[in-house]
């Protein structure tokens, strides 16, 4: 029998608005395995690592530590007992080399000064031992993300982790620096480390993992060994029925343009181009989709379509109508919906409710007024029809939007994005970051506004997301499309990993011939 490492046992954890987030959980991991904890948004996995890390306190239970009990009270207390977190937003800073990222806190002295060599030379030193391959004097914002990804592991591992959690590491890797990850996590373990892999990619979670956790509604529902569970067994446990997995998508029926971007340039504020003559279009009735690395230009080209980015050199057109100097309000107007890559900032009104959010884009037409005042009885009833269809999981209509799951807060934004008769859908990192019932839920929702008659950009750094419900894509890389695909199907994860990392590269007259159907 392995032995356990680590044993949590009965936790609990109730917020101070009644919300229970774990309810009598147990949690066990054995000493040098990689063990998968996955379930919906709001299933309670976060809350629990936070409480293992430190980040929160249980109102009951007790975590063990090789037997003995131990109380977490920060996460430098964790990190003492040799626990390590990466976040699935790196906790980085940019303007610093990756020797200095990995010794903040402990920084080496010489002399009463930080000694910059003796930092150079542990970076160099750990990043050697694990097989890292990381450049110590690069600064972190000229690294891609994959090498991020490795920085913050090390940032772990030098100080002293043999427990490392890490939440949704691969949700912004090509596929080839997720299997290059995989080589370094499975070395870790045959070191004898010990990892928690927080992730919705489920056949990742199959191919990497030993055992598996699932948790739904802040339970434990149960723990199996990996090579004893299907996909389909793991979803049916995280969402208590059977899912599909797959989209139920007929050929695309090309219809007349709605979107037309040509020609796009833009410099940021740092002086460097993000943009770098950017040319498509999408017809009516098709879903194009983008892929790439993220800082590639995705989410610039993204903002400046749904019109919240008006310094840019170039056009953009839809419905035959220049929109640069239209306002939002315009712009929705002339058919565009927007879905946001980040809803907490763009997308919601944190203390806004539920209905009031719903409603954000429409209260003001005339179907909504009741004389001078809006019509509440038609607003209600629209609210509680879309939070029906869209099964947002909430405490009514009038709950503040804040205190949902990130997975209920997408399916009001989604709910309002996609019934408000849009032309044009602009639908970036749509499933970020939700769980795989909420994610098939809106990849098919996409596939019905497309057959209904709208053209869908659709930006994804979920690779078989983009891949699976687009038609037709486009990969960028450093701001520039190095490839159009006129027919999605027909290529693979491989070939478009070597694309987004700028190993292989279209021709422009490939591109301009793969895309010219008007």
């Amino acid at each position: 029998m392995e032995q356990n490492i680590l044993v949590m046992e009965n936790i609990t954890k109730v917020y101070s608005n009644g919300f229970v987030a774990n309810k009598n959980v147990n949690f066990s991991i054995h000493e040098g395995e990689i063990h998968a904890l996955v379930g919906e948004n709001g299933a309670g996995k976060s809350t629990l690592m936070k409480i293992l890390f430190g980040s929160e306190k249980p109102d009951e239970g007790r975590i063990l530590l090789r037997g003995q009990e131990i109380h977490i009270d920060n996460p430098t207390v964790a990190i003492n007992y040799g626990i390590g977190m990466v976040h699935q937003h790196f906790m980085l800073v940019p303007s610093l080399t990756v020797a200095d990222n990995l010794v903040i806190g402990m920084e080496p002295k010489k002399n009463g000064l930080y000694d910059v060599a003796k930092a150079e030379e542990i970076a160099r030193e750990v990043s050697e031992k694990y097989n890292f391959k990381v450049d110590s004097k690069t600064r972190v914002r000229d690294l891609s993300v994959g090498m991020k990804q490795k920085v913050e592991i090390l940032k772990a591992l030098v100080r002293g982790a043999k427990i490392l959690i890490l939440d949704e590491p691969t949700a912004v890797l090509t596929p080839q620096e997720t299997k290059e990850l995989f080589v370094e996590l499975k070395h870790l373990k045959e070191q004898g480390y010990t990892v928690v892999f927080i992730s919705h990619k489920l056949n990742e979670v199959k191919e990497l993992c030993d055992r598996i956790t699932v948790l739904r509604a802040g339970k434990t529902i149960g723990t199996k060994e990996i090579e004893n569970v299907t996909e389909q067994d793991i979803s049916r446990m995280m969402v208590g029925r059977d899912v599909r997995l797959d989209i139920d998508k007929n050929k695309a029926v090309p219809k007349e343009t709605v979107l037309k971007v040509s020609h796009v340039n833009k410099v940021n504020s740092l002086g460097k181009q993000v943009l770098n003559d950017v040319s498509f279009h999408i017809p009516r009735g098709v879903i194009l989709g983008i892929a790439g690395v993220e800082g590639n230009g995705q989410s610039e080209i993204s903002e400046i379509i749904a019109g919240m980015d008006q310094n840019f050199v170039g056009n953009v057109m839809v419905n035959g109508k220049e929109t640069r100097n239209m306002t939002v309000r315009q712009l929705r107007e002339n058919g565009v919906a927007h879905i946001s890559e980040d809803r907490m900032t763009y997308g919601i009104v944190g203390d806004g409710s539920i209905a009031e959010n719903m409603i954000s884009d429409r209260y003001y037409k005339k179907e909504f007024q009741k004389g001078v005042l809006l019509n509440q009885k038609k607003i209600d009833n629209l609210v509680n029809d879309l939070i029906g269809r869209f099964n947002v999981k909430c405490d009514g209509k009038d709950q503040p939007i804040r205190m949902l799951s990130g997975g209920n807060m997408q399916k009001v934004v989604a709910a309002r994005e996609f019934t408000s008769k849009a032309d044009l859908i602009v639908a970036n990192q749509p499933t970020r970051g939700i769980d795989i019932g909420a994610s098939m839920f809106l990849r098919n929702k996409l596939v019905e506004l497309r057959d209904a008659g709208a053209a869908i950009l659709l930006i994804s750094a979920d690779l078989s997301e983009v891949m699976d419900v687009s038609d037709r894509l486009i990969v960028m890389n450093e701001g520039k499309i190095s490839a159009y695909f006129e027919d999605a199907s027909q290529v693979t994860e491989e070939e478009m990993g070597l694309y987004m990392l700028g190993i292989k590269q279209m021709t422009p007259d490939e591109i301009r011939r793969a895309s010219s159907d008007e």
